[in-house]
Parts: structure tokens; C-alpha cells; sequence
């Protein structure tokens, strides 16, 4: 089986209306640096990672193509929630072929609820591709993923990651109580 299709419309960040973000929001979404950092120092002390699963799966057919991956092959997709005390701020999805967890990085599956950002920005020879964003609206197949109970749009970035030249991708959407 290959991945199913989402219909989420990823786009580069040329192609989006800055005219149309709040300021806030276009901070959180194009920043390039750690994330964890960043959130880190928001919640002045109260961050936390819950693991929601981490488990071999299909990806999804926009994540496949973002990857370069043969259709229907698995990966290890590991999805969680960051918080800020008990305040979910960011769903987060990453998906690591198979073939990139040989070798150094086989350590990635042992991540428990330690942050994946601190690993992959402590390491001098990763590399990011180009941040590309969407609009997550609620009724979307996609919007239970982030476990967001309201009913307002969730924004979200992804980005390949290279890392001791084997790729993962990153998905984060950011939950409206960041922006609060």
C-alpha cells in the first residue's frame, strides 16, 4: 500500500501572502533555528515533550515525495506534542526512512521524550532544506493529528533535515495557544 494523500498544500515561502500572517505567527513559522531552543526559552523553564507514538508506518504520499521514497515503503514516523507546563503549543511529526536509521543515527528511535531538536541542531553536519508551510483547517483529515480540540486553523512548516548525510522530514503545526 502506498501513502495516502492528504490534501494538505505545502508551499515554499515565496509563494505565501505575508500581507496575510500576523506578525506573530510569521516569527514562529519562518524562524530556521531550533525550535526546541526557542520554545525552551518561551516557557521559561516549563517544557515538555509527550510522545504520542513512534511506530513503522507508511508515510503519507506528500511526505514520500518530500523524502524521495518508494511508494509504499516504511519509515519510523514518531509523532508528539510539545508543551509549555501543561499547555499543548506544537504538534510535531517526523518521519525517518528506514535507511537513514543505520548507522549514527540508529539512536533516533531511542529518543523517548527527549526533543528531537536538540539533536539535530547540536550536530554541525545537519543541514535544512527550505521551510515550506500550510494551513491546517479544521474538518481536515489532518486536524486530529494535532490533537487540537478547538475550531480554529492550525498552521504548520516542514522541512528536510540532512544529518550525517541521511534525510528525515519534520512536520510541525503550531497550536493557537503559542499565540496567546
Amino acid at each position: 500500500m502506498s501513502g495516502y494523500f492528504t490534501g494538505l498544500h505545502w508551499r515554499k515561502r515565496s509563494h505565501v501572502f505575508f500581507s496575510r500572517l500576523e506578525p506573530v505567527i510569521r516569527s514562529w513559522l519562518f524562524d530556521t533555528g531550533s525550535l526546541t531552543a526557542r520554545l525552551i526559552d518561551h516557557c521559561d523553564g516549563g517544557f515538555s515533550v509527550k510522545v504520542l507514538s513512534v511506530k513503522r508506518q507508511v508515510p503519507t504520499a506528500d511526505e514520500i515525495m518530500a523524502l524521495g521514497l518508494i511508494p509504499g515503503k516504511l519509515a519510523l514516523i514518531r509523532q508528539v506534542i510539545l508543551y509549555c507546563d501543561d499547555r499543548p503549543l506544537v504538534y510535531a511529526r517526523t518521519v525517518i526512512p528506514l535507511s537513514s536509521l543505520r548507522g549514527a543515527l540508529r539512536g533516533l528511535v531511542l529518543l523517548g521524550n527527549k526533543p528531537l531538536g536538540a539533536v539535530l541542531f547540536a550536530d554541525k553536519s545537519m543541514r535544512r532544506k527550505p521551510l515550506e508551510v500550510t494551513l491546517l483547517k479544521k474538518g481536515h483529515p489532518c486536524y486530529g493529528w494535532t490533537q487540537h480540540k478547538g475550531s480554529e486553523p492550525v498552521w504548520g512548516r516542514r522541512s528536510v533535515f540532512t544529518l550525517k548525510g541521511k534525510d528525515l522530514l519534520v512536520s510541525e503545526f503550531f497550536l493557537p495557544g503559542l499565540f496567546s
